[in-house]
């Protein structure tokens, strides 16, 4: 372990950076420095186990997934696949690092039990649930709606990335759940390809919505960090990447389908950097005490504090201590002391008279912050 934390800050040239790589996903990885990642999204083969075509009510044939690259000949051969991507998506995560992985119910349960198995630490499974699901033809099972993302640290002790305040931000200033409504790709997102007999087609049988990758990189990582795809299809993860100011490894065994990533990348822009700045929790933020309100003379000694309903009243002294006719101490304490409550927070309790409005010391907090990151 103690290797692998002195690699966390690796000279960004011995890495391919903003690039994407043809071979076998394994043997890339294995190629890449130790600890070298910060993020790591998953769209591996789903093994769909498909026996037969699938026709519409017409007789027409839906284009299914019925390519070479998902198919396994057991769940055994599935199964050691798994744990040899994973196992090599490990090595190559930071130590605070974490992997999104995407699945079905034909795969995910399995590689579940491979991530908890090489000591992945679970942190939430996601449900994509689709707002234009592709309906079930034959009227035999319910329409299957949803795929499952399953988020995970590299270890129980990792201290990953979460974006909590961008999330809720994007939530209408709602905490984001842990179910996701959003569309399939389609439209103009979707690469198409003209076939033999001169139609348009898919070029990638399951192309990932930006939406869904916008929100995973948005919430799980910050500017700069490296986001690697070992599954890196028409290069979704890097356009996304790309735009919101990450850097991005692809890894694809298909020529093909890295030819067409490499294309679509060279069309994407990112945005400047003021516009991907990531909202911080207050946790997060610099610690501000009482005392350096005082010591700016943002509140003056001798001046009384009182609650939002004027019921009790605080004096401030020099050293950033506060007495009331109960108690003296901290904010917080006589805070909590007056109301006869077990804790308090001062911050907001607190409050003072401002060109004739009356505001929570907070405020005043804030502006010590702001100083200090315009310093």
């Amino acid at each position: 372990m103690a290797a692998m934390r002195a690699s966390k800050d690796l000279p960004e040239s011995s890495l391919p950076l903003d690039r994407v790589l043809v071979g076998d996903c394994v043997e890339l990885m294995n190629g890449l420095p130790e600890a070298s990642i910060d993020l790591v999204f998953a769209d591996p083969p789903y093994n769909l186990q498909l026996g037969q075509d699938l026709l519409r009510p017409n007789n027409s044939r839906v284009a299914g997934v019925d390519d070479a690259w998902d198919k396994f000949d057991d769940f055994a051969s599935y199964d050691a696949f798994t744990r040899a991507w994973l196992g090599a998506a490990r090595r190559v995560l930071k130590p605070d690092g974490a992997l999104w992985v995407i699945g079905s119910y034909h795969n995910i349960y399995r590689v579940g039990t491979t991530l908890q198995d090489l000591g992945f630490w679970m942190l939430n499974d996601i449900v994509w649930r689709k707002s234009n699901p592709m309906p079930n033809f034959r009227g035999r099972r319910f329409t299957n709606a949803h795929e499952t993302l399953l988020w995970c640290a590299r270890e129980k002790e990792s201290r990953y990335v979460f974006n909590y305040e961008a999330m809720k931000t994007l939530n209408d200033d709602l905490q984001m759940r842990s179910d996701w409504l959003l569309p399939l790709c389609g439209g103009v997102e979707r690469l198409k390809l003209v076939d033999g007999e001169g139609k348009l087609r898919k070029a990638h049988p399951t192309q990932k919505p930006e939406a869904l990758l916008h929100r995973v990189i948005l919430a799980a990582s910050k500017p700069g960090d490296v986001i690697l795809d070992p599954f890196f299809g028409t290069g979704t993860t890097g356009a996304v990447a790309k735009r919101l100011g990450r850097r991005f490894i692809g890894l694809e065994r298909e020529r093909d389908y890295a030819k067409l990533a490499r294309e679509r990348l060279a069309d994407v822009r990112a945005h400047d950097a003021e516009d991907v700045a990531v909202a911080r929790t207050r946790r997060e933020e610099p610690r501000i005490p009482f005392g350096a309100l005082v010591e700016r003379g943002l509140i003056k000694p001798g001046e009384v504090m009182f609650d939002p309903r004027r019921r009790w009243t605080a004096r401030v002294r020099a050293d950033g201590t506060v007495i009331s006719a109960e108690a003296k101490g901290s904010i917080h304490a006589v805070g909590a002391a007056v109301q006869g409550a077990p804790a308090c927070n001062g911050w907001m309790f607190w409050h003072v008279e401002r060109d004739g409005a009356v505001v929570p010391i907070d405020v005043l907090r804030s502006q010590v912050r702001a100083e200090l990151a315009a310093g």
